[in-house]
């Protein structure tokens, strides 16, 4: 049984769930990269590390998501996010392992390896593919496109697809993350890791660092969350972040009376906005660097899009005295496993022709660097 589900019992009646992950990720201290940067306290969450297929943070939502797609026997599942997004390639690994068809409606970006590869695993795990502008003053053409699929599947299957948001940070996707802080109190009382004082965690969609803050408050822990953003101010801000974390313990108290209604404030969140960039997925000089010296200090891999630029925010405020003694855990939501072998004989030209320039064109030249 799950961390959050053995303290709230009705929870485990009451909520879809099915078990995707390998839970609990392991918490490591970083004693050379701690040393290299002047921390003695710090420590990673190996969220890299938790599937056996491909980790990263998404599983812990889909669990909760892909549970209610299974309990209301949908057999699609309908996703969004840009043309190299991890939530879609993460859908369609886990919506294919429980026998849902993915499909993925997807937004152009700048280019990087990860894309490249991130297309070729949805499209060898049977996503159906599509891409469309991304013009942010013609929502109704966007919202269009997506009527337009679901009428078509629903046609065609005889049902509507389940539509997932984007990142999965719905309240029931949240509910992932509050778990997640659940597990990580239980790894400190095994003295796996001194309660932090800070995580660290970067924020596309704000349903991590929402579920992290709204789980820490209700175990009485005194660590604060430092959302670091990676996207639009649109899509990340306290006002938004302090809607879904009401939503989501909305959901919990509504289905389990044990688990605390607690009151919540703009002035709660703690969001870094000054590591985004110029852009979505544009990589920067500070974020690369940060990506760097994990890899050559820590030996683990982190990527420019999301978790180079949270770490580049922790490296920063290490610079300060005030945070030397203070434990600061960085919350790995990139995937670290390998899949390479699942694509190798992929030719890209087998995806639809408007991907093909993402196989065709340059990677951005910090990438190259």
């Amino acid at each position: 049984m799950i961390p959050l589900f053995e303290h709230h019992q009705l929870l485990a009646h009451k909520l879809p769930y099915v078990s995707l992950g390998e839970f609990p990720t392991p918490v490591q201290k970083l004693v050379q990269l701690g040393r290299q940067i002047g921390l003695d306290s710090l420590f990673i969450k190996r969220d890299d590390l938790s599937g056996k297929v491909y980790g990263g943070n998404k599983i812990r939502k889909l669990e909760f998501i892909l549970g209610n797609a299974l309990r209301t026997k949908v057999n699609e599942v309908l996703t969004f996010g840009a043309a190299g997004s991890n939530h879609a390639l993460a859908t369609a690994i886990y919506a294919k392992q429980l026998g849902l068809n993915s499909i993925s409606m997807l937004v152009p970006q700048l280019n990087a390896h990860y894309v490249r590869r991130n297309l070729l695993m949805s499209y060898h795990c049977g996503a159906e593919l599509h891409l469309y502008p991304n013009i942010p003053l013609i929502m109704p053409l966007a919202a269009l496109a997506v009527l337009y699929q679901l009428l078509r599947h629903r046609l065609k299957r005889g049902q509507l697809p389940r539509v997932i948001p984007i990142g999965g940070s719905s309240p029931l996707g949240v509910v992932g993350f509050v778990n997640a802080a659940f597990e990580l109190k239980e790894q400190i009382l095994r003295g796996e890791i001194p309660e932090p004082d800070y995580i660290y965690v970067a924020s596309g969609s704000m349903g991590t660092a929402a579920g992290l803050t709204l789980g820490l408050r209700a175990i009485n822990s005194k660590t604060r969350v430092i959302s670091v953003r990676v996207n639009s101010d649109s899509f990340v801000n306290a006002k938004g972040m302090v809607k879904l974390i009401y939503k989501t313990n909305s959901l919990l108290s509504s289905l389990d009376p044990s688990f605390p209604r607690l009151e919540f404030s703009e002035h709660d969140m703690d969001i870094r906005h000054s590591f985004f960039g110029k852009q979505y997925a544009l990589f920067t000089k500070e974020g690369m660097e940060a990506v760097a010296r994990m890899e050559r200090y820590g030996g683990i891999k982190l990527e420019g899009t999301y978790t180079g630029k949270a770490f580049a925010a922790l490296i920063d405020d290490g610079k300060k005295s005030s945070l030397r003694d203070k434990v600061l855990l960085f919350w790995n939501t990139y995937n670290s496993l390998d899949f390479s072998g699942a694509i190798a004989t992929i030719d890209y030209h087998q995806l639809p022709r408007c991907f093909h320039r993402y196989f065709e064109e340059e990677v951005q030249p910090l990438e190259c660097e």
